[in-house]
Parts: C-alpha cells; structure tokens; sequence
C-alpha cells in the first residue's frame, strides 16, 4: 500500500508538472506577442514624429498629461513610499557593509529616482509647489553644509593643530588647542582694557609733559632713551599709559565727561570676572561632553581597524595626516592595553614614590628659600647706585632658570615611580604647579616688603611735596605779591615713589624675561640640538639618534603650565600694567606660529604615546585655581593698602574702593545709595556667603547621585545587552539545528514530496502548517525513504545531529521505541525511516 501510495503521489506530481509547463509555454507566447505589438507601435508613432512633429509632441504631451491624471491613490502611495525608502537609503548608506562601487551606483541610482518622482506627490499644482520645497529644502541643507564648513575653516590654526595631532597624539594637540583658548580670553581683556581705559585717557585726557605723573623728572631725562634703561621699563616706558601711574585723578574727562577713575576700577574688576566666567563655562561644557559620550572601551581595536579611515578624503597630505593619526591612536590604545595588564610589586612601588616625593618636597622648598633670598638681595641693591645689569634683572633670571631646570628634574625623579603616562603627566603637573605656585607667592611676600618701604618713604615725600610748594608760592607773594607766580616746570616737582607702577614693572620684568627664556630654551634645547644630531650622527662614536642626546621630546607638562602662570601673572598685573595684556597677546600669537614650527621640525612622539583626556577639566582647574590665587594679592591692595598720592587715578583717596562710593554718592539717588549701603553691611555679606556655600554642597551631592545613577544605568544597558545577545546567539543554534534535520531529507524525495502549491492544494498546504500534518508529512516522508530504495541510492549528507528526531506518527502506532533508544534509519547517521 505504501508502494502504491507513493506511485500514485508521484504520478499526480509529474503531471502537475506537464499542466504548468505547458501554462507557461501560453503565457510565454503571450508576452512575446504582446511585445511585438509594442514594437510595431512604437515605430509607427517614430514615422508619424518624423513626418509631422508637432502633432507628436502635442501628442505626447497629452499623454503624459493623462498619464499623471491616472495615477491613482494606490500608486501615489506606493510611489510615496519608495521615495521614502530611496531618502532612507540614501541618509544610511554609509553605514552598509558594501563595495565602493556598488555603494556609488546605489547611491546615484536612488538619488536620480528621487529627483524624478519626488514631484509627483502632489496633485494638480500642489506639484509644483512640492517640488519647488523640495528643491528649496535640498538647497537649505546644502547651505548649511557649506556654512558648516567655512566656519570649521575660520577657525584660528584649525588645521596647524590637526597636523601635530595627526603625528604626536592628542595630548600634545591639547596643548595648542589651550594655547587658541587662551589667545582667545587675553583677546577680549585687550579689547576691555584698551578701549575702555587706555584710548580714553590718550584721547580725552590731559597730554603728555603737562602735569608731573605724565613727564620723566629732570635727573633722568639725559638717559630717558638709552636702551638699556628702555629694556628695563624706565624712562619714557614708565611714564607713558602701559602703567598706572600715568593716569589721571580727574572725576571726569572729555567733552563726553567720561569717569575715568570709575571705568579703571569696574575694568579691573570685569577682567577677572570675565575670566571666572569663561573658565567655569568651559569646564561645565567640558564636561558635558564627557558626560554625553558612551563607553567605549568595548572592541576598542576592532572599532579602530574598521572605522577609522575617512573615505571623503581627496589630499594627499591629508591623507597622510590621516595615516599618521590612526597609527598613533593605535599606539595610544596599545599603551593603555599594556598598563591595564601591567603586574607590579607594590611594596617597592610604594617605596619608590614615597623615596619620589620626598626628594621633590626638598627641591621645592630650596626654590622657594632661593627665591626669597635673591629678592631681599634686589631690595639691598636698589639703593645703590652704578649696579650691573644681572643685579638689577636677577629676581627674574633665578625665577626663569628655575622654571626651566626644576620641571626636567622632576621628571626625571618621577620615573621611579613609573605611573600611567596620563597619570603621570597630572602629577608632573601638579608637581610643577607647586614650584611655580611657590616661587610666585614668595615673589609677591618679598614685593610687599618693598611696598610697605616705599609706602613709608611716600609720608616723608609727600611732606617734602607740600613745603615745596607752600615755600614757593609764599617766597613769589613777599617778591611781588601784584603777580602771580609762574607755575613749577613738572619735570622739578618732587615724586614720590609711586608704589603701584613698581609692582607693575616687576611684573611685566617676568613677563617678557619669561617669553625670552621660553623661546631660548626652544632654539637651543629643540632646534639646534636636532640639527647636530641629524648632520653629526653620520661621523659620531655612537648613534646620536638612539641614544644621549637624541632628539628632544615636548615637554606638555612644563609648556602646560608655564602657559598657566604667565596667565595668573597677567591677571594679577593688568591692574598696575594695563599695557601688559597687550605683550601677552603678542606673546601667545607668536608662541603658536613658533612652537608648532618648533614642534613638527625638531621634537619627536614621545616613546609611550598616550591618550589625552576627553576633556580639557584638569588644565581648566589648575587656570581657576591660579585664578583665585591671583585675585587675592588684587583684593588685598584694594581694599587695604592706600594709593599713591601723586599718580594713577585713585590718587588723593583713602582706599581705592572709594571711587564706587563717590560715584554712587554724587551720581545715583539718595535711595540707590542707602541701598548700596544696607548691601555692604557685613551682616548680609556672611549669611550670603554661607548660603552660596551650602547651596555648593548641596549640588555637588545632587551630582554625585546623578553620576551614581549614570553608572548604574549603564550596568544594566550592558547586562540587557548582554542578554539580548545569548538569546540571539541560542536562537542562531536552535535553527542551525533545524536546518541540519531539515538537510538530512534526500533532494529527490523533497522533490517529490513537497509539489509547488496550486490553488487545488491550498488545503493540503493549510493542513500541513498544523503540528498535527507536519508530523503526517514526515511520516509521509519517511515511507518514501523506506519504499522507494531502488530510486534513491545517492550518498547521505554528512551533517552532525544536535537532536534526536521525532517520532513518525505511523511508526508510533505499529510499535512502541525504547525508553532511550534512537529510532535507526534506512543508512548510518540517518535518523528517519522505519526500524529494522
């Protein structure tokens, strides 16, 4: 019976097959005719366009008109809809894992498409007002493209700082990019000073020679020009409108009635609280830049070696950019790998870096006491007279050295403790940032005691000043007493010592001694030492190159913060120097232009390149804490020390915070004044004070929780994903099973039993979808395999079974398998047909 079933089910098959061979046949014929009418026609109607043209166009034009007019709903959405898909196809292409080719004749394949039909999604005139947005839109997206672009181009060194990226690694990159930041800041302080005090005062104010602030004294008018007195800022460079002194006590000036004295002090007091702003504004967007991205430290080389290449890129120069930069990301990532992996004795490390810091705690302490030492020196040699050249400039000499020799020797002493480059580069920093943090306030400690001196010496000159002048004009009033007296040249009026303008000199002393030393070390420590290395290593005992003195590496933490302190030395002496924000600007621009040059011509990468920060937070926390630091000295002056008597703006008031009450008490109403005053009662200052820091804490708490929180969420993100990918990688096993039970079918009996569904056999095929007519069908299947052995005699696939099969219905009636035993096939390995 089962013979003659599977006969008869093989004859119904062969002439299903005869039956839709012979419909195919038809409907091939069919097509073929239709197709040979359209032949027929369309050279018909080319004969009729060659004879009579403009009937065919009129013609054509008319059925295109209809042809727009029928389409249907239906169509226009369908139409709709693979325009939609082409947009998306071409918003995701490059994220397709396909050959360049395929991707551009895709790519241009679809935009045609859409620039076709994409106006035929309207209806009427809507067409043409849709494709009219379009195009708009299309050009809309276009224009910021471009405008994207041109900005990325107006950006200051854009590329000079992409080019020692792409071959030293982004921590030396984030230096220069601190350095454009930096230029940026002192930029708008200039733009504060110089238009807010410096032009006012040249402009409006009283000219130079006509009172005794603003003329050099007689004693030393014969040497005003020398230019050894000129380089260190005396002469006419002290009595000009780069210092203090030189400003005038006038309420007001010019015919605009400009308050001078009030615009100094409000621009010395914006320069730091724009300053503060800016740094904590950039810290904060820092910081949510770092926030925003996610952990990448999954598949970190896998991401590298397939994503790293920019297929955009048309330069050759460029692209070797480009090279180099992949190449030292990788070292990057090697570097990080290597330490993560690191195994480590930690009872010698920690001796190392205790033995570390103790020797630097002792250098730091020497410098300072160095330092003080030659500053009480400097106040003994300024009361002499005929003093060298190195006496007069030796505070700044010995600040400078140190600043040049103590950051190589902590470095060299921190090799012992051999931390994480990145790691290391913060202690060095913070190592670095104590020395000059220290030599800095024993400086400002040593210049106080000068300042107190000559604030003494001041009560006895303004004595001196006031007999001059009552003797003067009482002896012309007993000569002549109809006339009156002739006013004392300014250059023969007694000076006093002039207190601020000596801060401010000794300021712009380090300043530009600083610049020189800086670009000293880089011509002689970079540059002429890669020359004699690179044209004396072929005549050389030994290889220069590999070993002493090699070429010199960038030195980030000392540039770092040399960059910082020259800033808080700016902060702190704009006020008694407004002309010395005006040398830092010119310092800082010089500086990028001759460090990068310095940078890609004579430095090579570091040995172990490491990877910078994704923020810039810890420079920016070192430039706030310096930033305060400098603020103190300032306030301390204001608010405590009495101003000159015969020169800056403040001069003739008690405190130079006084200027505000004068203005708020002759300007503003009587109201706004007692305002003021309930304001400044300190009774409000420190309860506001304690809620600022209270509500400080209290959103460094909230921070914290949220930051908690964050890494809490990204644990289950990454346990969810986890589990999405053994649910997947299960589901992959499970059909791998079913395809293996599937293949172990011979392909003529699949043939045979599985016929191409006809309307006549949709029940058959609904039946066998069931779990009762699938097993049917196997049971079916598998008397096939045990009849037809004759006809089927080829070789079994070789296929692993994971599972065993199931039971045949059939076979499950006649007889009862084994508890544990394996139904046996009509071959080896195979697990369907009926047991022996």
């Amino acid at each position: 019976m089962n013979d003659s079933d599977g006969e008869s089910e093989a004859g119904e098959a062969s002439g299903k097959k005869k039956r839709d061979k012979k419909a195919s046949s038809k409907d091939q014929k069919e097509a073929e005719n239709k197709e040979k009418q359209t032949k027929k026609k369309g050279k018909e109607q080319d004969k009729k366009q060659k004879t009579n043209p403009a009937e065919s166009s009129s013609s054509s034009s008319a059925s295109n008109s209809s042809d727009e007019e029928s389409l249907s709903e239906e169509e226009l959405t369908r139409l709709k809809e693979q325009v939609e898909e082409k947009k998306k196809l071409i918003s995701t292409m490059r994220n397709k894992p396909w050959r360049m080719v395929k991707k551009l004749a895709l790519l241009r394949e679809a935009q045609a498409f859409v620039e076709k039909f994409e106006g035929a999604l309207g209806k009427g005139k809507g067409k043409k007002f849709y494709a009219y947005k379009m195009m708009m839109a299309k050009k809309w997206v276009k224009f910021k493209r471009d405008f994207d672009n041109f900005k990325t181009q107006c950006i200051p060194w854009e590329m000079k700082i992409k080019e020692v990226e792409s071959h030293f690694g982004s921590s030396v990159a984030s230096y220069f990019i601190f350095l454009r930041w930096m230029y940026g800041v002192n930029l708008v302080l200039f733009g504060l000073i110089f238009g807010l005090v410096i032009i006012p005062e040249i402009l409006m104010g009283i000219p130079y020679g006509s009172i005794p602030r603003k003329t050099v004294p007689r004693a030393e008018q014969a040497t005003a020009m020398d230019f050894s007195v000129l380089w260190d800022f005396e002469g006419y460079i002290k009595y000009s409108a780069v210092f203090y002194g030189y400003y005038n006590n006038q309420r007001t000036i010019g015919w605009l009635k400009y308050r001078l004295p009030m615009a100094y002090f409000m621009v010395g007091v914006s320069v730091f609280g724009y300053s503060l702003m800016v740094v904590i504004r950039s810290m904060a967007r820092n910081a949510n830049e770092n926030t925003g991205d996610g952990d990448d430290n999954n598949f970190t080389f896998s991401w590298k070696m397939f994503t790293s290449w920019d297929y955009l890129i048309g330069n050759p120069e460029t692209a070797d950019n480009k090279f180099a930069s992949i190449t030292t990301s990788f070292k990057e990532s090697i570097v990080d790998e290597q330490e993560s992996n690191k195994d480590e004795n930690i009872h010698l490390r920690r001796f190392l870096r205790v033995l570390a810091n103790v020797l630097i705690i002792c250098c730091l302490c020497g410098s300072g006491y160095l330092i003080y030492f030659v500053v009480k020196r400097s106040q003994t040699f300024s009361k002499m007279q005929n003093i060298g050249w190195y006496e007069r400039n030796e505070v700044e000499i010995v600040m400078s050295l140190l600043g040049m020799f103590c950051p190589p020797l902590f470095e060299t002493i921190a090799a012992l403790e051999e931390y994480h480059p990145r790691i290391g580069l913060k202690w060095q920093l913070g190592r670095i940032f104590a020395l000059f943090l220290g030599n800095l306030y024993t400086f400002l400690l040593a210049l106080m005691d000068d300042v107190n001196e000559k604030l003494t010496e001041e009560v006895v000159i303004k004595n001196i000043t006031h007999w001059t002048l009552l003797s003067y004009y009482n002896s012309s009033a007993m000569n002549d007493s109809a006339l009156t007296p002739p006013p004392i040249d300014p250059a023969d009026m007694p000076r006093g010592p002039c207190w601020e303008t000596t801060v401010g000199i000794e300021f712009v002393r380090l300043t530009v001694s600083d610049i020189l030393v800086t670009y000293v070390t880089i011509l002689v420590g970079d540059f002429i030492r890669a020359c004699f290395v690179r044209f004396v290593n072929y005549c050389w005992c030994w290889d220069l190159e590999a070993g002493f003195p090699s070429y010199a590496e960038f030195d980030i933490s000392g540039n770092v913060l040399g960059l910082i302190f020259n800033q808080g030395m700016i902060w702190m002496g704009s006020f008694y120097a407004p002309g010395l924000v005006g040398i830092n600007v010119l310092r800082l621009l010089t500086s990028m232009y001759f460090q990068c040059w310095a940078v890609m011509s004579s430095n090579v990468p570091h040995e172990r390149v490491f990877k910078a920060s994704k923020s810039n937070n810890f420079y920016m926390g070192l430039l706030l804490l310096i930033l305060f630091l400098s603020l103190l000295p300032v306030a301390y002056t204001i608010m405590s020390l009495p101003p000159s008597f015969d020169c800056g703006p403040f001069s003739g008031k008690k405190r130079m915070y006084d200027v505000i009450q004068e203005t708020i008490r002759q300007d503003f109403p009587l109201f706004i004044a007692k305002i003021f005053s309930y304001v400044a009662n300190p009774g409000l200052i420190i309860p506001a004070v304690l809620l600022m820091v209270l509500a400080i804490y209290y959103l460094n708490a909230v921070a914290e929780a949220y930051q908690h929180a964050n890494t809490e969420l990204k644990k289950k993100m990454q346990m969810q994903r986890d589990e999405e990918k053994n649910k997947r990688n299960n589901k992959a096993t499970t059909s791998s099973a079913i395809q293996d039970l599937d293949d172990l079918l011979v392909p003529s009996a699949k043939s045979v039993s599985q016929p191409k569904p006809t309307e006549e056999n949709k029940s058959d095929s609904t039946r066998r979808n069931s779990p009762s007519g699938k097993e049917g069908s196997m049971a079916r299947n598998s008397n096939l395999t045990s009849s037809g052995r004759g006809e089927m005699l080829a070789p079994p696939p070789c296929v692993t079974i994971t599972r065993p099969p199931r039971p045949s219905l059939r076979t499950s009636q006649h007889r009862q398998s084994k508890p544990g035993a394996y139904q046996q096939g009509p071959y080896p390995g195979m697990g369907r047909g009926q047991p022996h």
